[in-house]
């Protein structure tokens, strides 16, 4: 079983990926609060640290490079000071930047988290979400469609910023089908309904609440089953991967469902779990993992982690050592 293990993350060495979506800046002032503003009710940060790092879609590539993956990416930043440092940030981690769209009509998002002690005091956004103008639709095909030469995998990660539109999705999906490459999606709302024909689909629960329209309860696992059926029918996938925070993971695929339960943490922080959980998913099938075999290792990673403290990728080492002291079952691959 070991030795299954350790083949599988060697085969996952060196495959190629595209990650297509939203992709954003991380940024994170930390310091002390010891004095409350005589200006008004609110807490003054003496600020010591800012750092800033990949965020949104940039995460997920940076999670597929951790993994040992080779990782371009297609997205849109502005002609901005933070759009040349996200740029410099993914160079910095050797993540293709080809086919990145920089833009003078929107600036880069950002998301500023302020932080004292491990506590978060608040979150600042600085972003343009309206949808992809005509004048750049073309341009962000044209440039996803290359980008797909010589991949294994391609995940879409959407964080409704407006990268990602209907269009962009089925030139997309129909050229990575017709060359049986695996397409991931890491949905959100604006756009959930138009990833037909996908190789896995994995909303979150709140994502398939409002995709479907459905009350769910999660502990009910009949009830996710159906749901997870029902999603599938819907966008004619062949998996959905349905994370259910402290409830664990839930899959459909090939007729069968199958369930992992969320495992014992000392949970951090579950900023960018999700990202990490397509990441392992990506890296699995493109692979040739089977779907049962993900499912473990996807919710093996997210769970890792979560015992961190703000945006970070995953560690191979630690996820293989992990993953050999659970003994997964059912390792096998599809090709």
């Amino acid at each position: 079983m070991e030795d299954q293990l350790e083949a599988l993350f060697e085969k996952i060495n060196g495959l190629r990926v595209l990650v297509i979506g939203d992709v954003m800046a991380d940024a994170y002032i930390r310091g002390k609060v010891d004095r409350i503003s005589p200006e008004a009710p609110v807490p003054v940060l003496h600020t010591k640290t800012k750092e800033v790092r990949l965020g949104g879609a940039a995460n997920v590539a940076l999670n597929l490079r951790a993994l040992g993956m080779e990782v371009k990416i297609c997205a849109r930043v502005g002609e901005d000071d933070m759009g040349e440092e996200v740029l410099g940030l993914l160079k910095r981690e050797n993540i293709g930047t080809e086919s990145i769209l920089q833009t003078k009509e929107r600036p880069t998002t950002v998301k500023t988290r302020i932080i004292a002690g491990g506590q978060h005091l608040l979150r600042l956004d600085e972003e343009n979400d309206s949808p992809t103008f005509d004048s750049e639709k073309e341009a962000l095909i044209q440039l996803a469609i290359r980008g797909l030469d010589g991949v294994h995998a391609v995940v879409f990660e959407d964080y409704d910023k407006g990268a990602i539109f209907s269009e962009l999705i089925h030139r997309v999906v129909e050229k990575a089908n017709a060359q049986f490459i695996p397409v991931l999606v890491d949905p959100k709302k604006r756009n959930f309904s138009d990833f037909k024909g996908v190789t896995l689909f994995k909303p979150n629960l709140k994502e398939l609440r409002e995709g479907l329209k459905i009350d769910l309860d999660p502990s009910n696992l009949a009830a996710v089953e159906q749901s997870c059926v029902q999603l599938a029918q819907h966008l004619q996938a062949k998996g959905i991967l349905l994370t259910l925070s402290e409830y664990g993971m839930a899959l459909w695929s090939d007729g069968r469902f199958h369930y992992q339960p969320a495992m014992a943490r000392n949970i951090t922080d579950v900023s960018g779990a999700g990202d990490t959980v397509i990441a392992l998913a990506t890296a699995c099938l493109a692979a040739g993992c089977s779907h049962p075999t993900t499912l473990q290792l996807a919710n093996l990673a997210g769970g890792l982690v979560c015992e961190s403290s703000g945006v970070v990728p995953v560690d191979k080492k630690r996820l293989l050592t992990e993953a050999k002291g659970m003994g997964l079952s059912d390792l096998d691959f599809l090709k």
